[in-house]
């Protein structure tokens, strides 16, 4: 599972990945019924939860939800999201970046009946509403309340400017969730634009379309656009048991705000 799993995301296109996941991967998840891992975002049972990765140093065991897709990070948010903001009681007007689909299902039902306040946007993703480039948002300036963009930046060719442009169209008083992949063993952001092969980046960079490996100064990149950043380990919050029942892994979630 975990070679042909690795395979499709390596070789497949990522639009037809995202369509066929669907309905595969929940067909392939029969094999993993039954107890002992319970994702807290589809509330689906599973003896343990599907292995994910690029490489196979990356892949992961334990990490993808056969029901809903989530990963570790998708399931640590909602977790955090939860107990730590007041999102499912305020509704605020959210733009979500490259929608993970476990959460883009939960915020569609969350928003039935005021659409127009949950904002989903990609530059490939057949899924979201609006084709949009993070170094350019065709929004106006102060229009929403909450962003979500969760593992793109490592992507993006100028990311200091997605920052910028999302610092633009965050209101005053908002927050954002900027979650990226950080090597806590680096003080300074390693990223080379002349890497440009795809298995280069790979063995460098750990996925093909990646463009850096973050460190330590994330965070202040944020800062430079104008945040306020807080870096929460919060799967310290849990104990090994419920870490292993959720399965989740340690990983920072940066959150982003906007001062008033």
């Amino acid at each position: 599972m975990r070679r042909f799993i690795k395979f499709v995301l390596n070789h497949i296109p990522r639009p037809i990945v995202q369509r066929a996941a669907n309905w595969a991967v929940p067909v392939m998840g029969l094999a993993y019924k039954g107890r002992g891992r319970e994702c807290p975002i589809c509330g689906a049972h599973y003896r343990k939860f599907m292995p994910y990765g690029y490489t196979d140093a990356g892949s992961r065991e334990n990490a993808l939800c056969p029901s809903c897709l989530s990963l570790e990070r998708h399931r640590l948010l909602w977790l955090w999201l939860q107990k730590h903001s007041d999102l499912f009681e305020t509704r605020p007007r959210i733009l979500h970046i490259a929608p993970e689909v476990c959460l883009m299902r939960r915020f569609r039902k969350l928003y039935k009946g005021c659409d127009e306040e949950y904002i989903t946007a990609d530059l490939e993703s057949p899924l979201a509403d609006l084709k949009m480039d993070i170094q350019a948002i065709p929004l106006a300036d102060q229009s929403v309340d909450v962003i979500f963009c969760n593992h793109i930046l490592e992507h993006v060719a100028d990311d200091r400017l997605a920052m910028r442009e999302m610092y633009r169209v965050m209101r005053d008083g908002g927050w954002g969730i900027m979650l990226s992949p950080v090597d806590l063993s680096l003080d300074k952001t390693f990223e080379d634009d002349s890497i440009t092969d795809p298995e280069e980046r790979t063995r460098i960079f750990g996925q093909y379309d990646h463009r850096r490996n973050y460190g330590r100064d994330y965070a202040d990149r944020l800062r430079e656009a104008g945040f306020e950043v807080e870096e929460v380990d919060y799967a310290t919050a849990f104990s090994p048991e419920e870490r292993l029942k959720y399965g989740l892994r340690t990983e920072i979630i940066y959150v982003a705000r906007k001062k008033i």
